[in-house]
């Protein structure tokens, strides 16, 4: 019986365990899963627990299983770097030999002048921060005076937040395409974001759900461009589409917390279509780890796993689904960046054989090689299958 459908989901910033080089990062001791589980006294994770995720690394409330209902592994990612479009693009493929460029003291003053000369507004900030906090810090000063504020954070990011009642979102959305077409080179950050927000003080200030990315196109063709070449079709939901230009991709649900894209998932696998159904489910980050909210991060893991059943149910004989993550952002460290993390591999479905331990992949590519002889592709430049290891005989 050959697969006919791969459905990939991201838990965004779910690690399992610091990877070798994670003292280049600042993450020795960094474990999203392990550290979380230990906080709140334990996971029920009992789905997850049966594909083998306590197999994986040490999980309090989720043991290790003689026999599990799938294949289980974790993977350590070769590129540089530790943020989402990195992870993602590695996941179907792109390798990045250097990472994208930080700016932990704020944008150089050539970049931010020309951005004022461009736009025709000041620009107030200009440092690593919080979205939340720095709208309380600078948001009234924004409402009087009118200007952009521009923030940074330990990701590869040119954030700029404005009020609705200030600058309309076409306009801020115009705004980010200029800094996307000035953001090249050397600057060529991995996203531009538009971080619209609403309220008439510090007190009520909100940001909106009208965020939009402006990421670089992946610098190589994904398995996700091939498999449209080929014919096949590519879904996503989640923001896969900003991760990758809206490039490789037949049909989006651009949803924005993780009830909303595993159910958009498992409402498109109703349709009848041939390719990759991709899922990301942002709110393990976006939410929780960058805010240290252990107790939401652990809930959301929970409300996760409860969800799997539905999409097994939802599932063909000829898928197969594969939960992975990009990065980890352990909501236990002091820090509230991403974590260099292994991150889990989990593969079931009804070809899919009991019992399989994937081991240690060298790359998150070892997905899209993976893919690729499914669908008889061409390889990534990087990455080993491991579709014999998984198959039913």
């Amino acid at each position: 019986m050959e697969i006919e459908r791969v459905i990939v989901i991201v838990l965004d910033g779910v690690g399992a365990g610091e990877a070798p080089d994670a003292a280049a990062y600042g993450d020795v001791g960094s474990n999203s899963l392990a550290n979380t589980a230990h906080a709140v006294g334990g996971l029920n994770l009992p789905h997850m627990g049966a594909i083998g995720l306590g197999n994986i690394t040490d999980i309090l409330g989720v043991p290790p299983r003689k026999h599990t209902h799938g294949a289980y592994g974790k993977m350590q990612e070769r590129s540089a770097g530790k943020d989402s479009v990195t992870g993602h693009w590695e996941l179907m493929g792109v390798y990045l030999s250097k990472p994208f460029p930080l700016y932990p003291d704020g944008f150089p003053s050539d970049v931010i002048d020309e951005f004022i000369r461009r736009t025709g507004r000041g620009v107030l900030g200009n440092k690593p921060a919080s979205g939340t906090e720095i709208i309380k810090e600078l948001g009234e000063e924004h409402l009087s005076t009118g200007k952009l504020i521009v923030y940074t954070s330990a990701d590869s990011v040119f954030q700029i937040a404005a009020n609705e009642a200030i600058v309309p979102i076409p306009e801020l959305y115009r705004y980010c395409e200029i800094a996307r077409e000035m953001l090249q080179g050397e600057h060529a950050v991995g996203r531009v974001i538009a971080r619209p927000f609403v309220g008439q003080d510090r007190d009520t200030f909100v940001r909106t759900e009208r965020r939009h990315d402006y990421p670089l196109p992946p610098i190589a063709d994904t398995i996700m461009d091939k498999l449209l070449a080929s014919g096949r079709q590519v879904y996503a939901t989640g923001k896969i589409d900003d991760l990758f230009g809206r490039r490789g991709i037949s049909k989006t649900n651009h949803t924005v917390d993780n009830e909303d894209s595993i159910q958009a998932a498992i409402d498109f696998l109703e349709e009848d279509f041939s390719g990759l159904l991709f899922s990301n489910l942002i709110e393990f980050d976006m939410i929780y780890g960058h805010r240290n909210d252990v107790l939401g991060y652990a809930d959301k893991l929970e409300a996760f796993d409860r969800r799997i059943p539905q999409l097994r149910q939802a599932m063909r004989p000829t898928d197969i689904a594969v939960i992975v993550a990009d990065h980890g952002v352990d909501p236990t460290t002091p820090s509230t960046d991403h974590s260099r993390e292994y991150i889990p591999l989990l593969v079931f479905g009804e070809q899919v054989k009991n019992d399989v331990d994937l081991g240690t992949r060298s790359t998150f590519s070892d997905l899209a090689a993976t893919i690729a002889e499914i669908f008889d592709l061409q390889p990534p430049e990087i990455g080993v299958s491991f579709l014999k290891e998984i198959l039913a005989k």
